[in-house]
């Protein structure tokens, strides 16, 4: 009998090139939220979680619609920050998650 030995989840990701750049894309959407935390009031941090990145768009996963409502009007700044910072970002998307949302 043959034991297979375990590998982490990053070693798996990294055997499939599907799963690395699923993978790439959720450290890259972690660390444009990090980028722009300081420019978050921190009362709100909490109910923002980074979304997915599809081309220059980001989305932003909001835990109601008053966080959304005061994203929304950070949004240029949080753009124009994470341009500064080389990532190309043409616009970002805010999607507020719902009941519905959560498996």
């Amino acid at each position: 009998m043959s034991l297979k030995k375990p590998v982490s989840l990053y070693q798996a990701t990294q055997n499939s090139p599907t799963l690395a750049r699923l993978s790439d894309l959720a450290l890259d959407s972690s660390a444009r939220l990090r980028a722009v935390e300081l420019l978050l009031p921190v009362a709100i941090r909490p109910a923002i979680k980074p979304g997915p990145i599809d081309g220059a768009e980001w989305c932003l996963i909001l835990s109601n619609s008053a966080v959304a409502a005061k994203v929304r009007q950070l949004l240029p700044a949080l753009q124009a920050h994470l341009n500064s910072k080389g990532w190309e970002v043409n616009s970002i998307r805010l999607k507020v998650q719902t009941s519905r949302d959560v498996l």
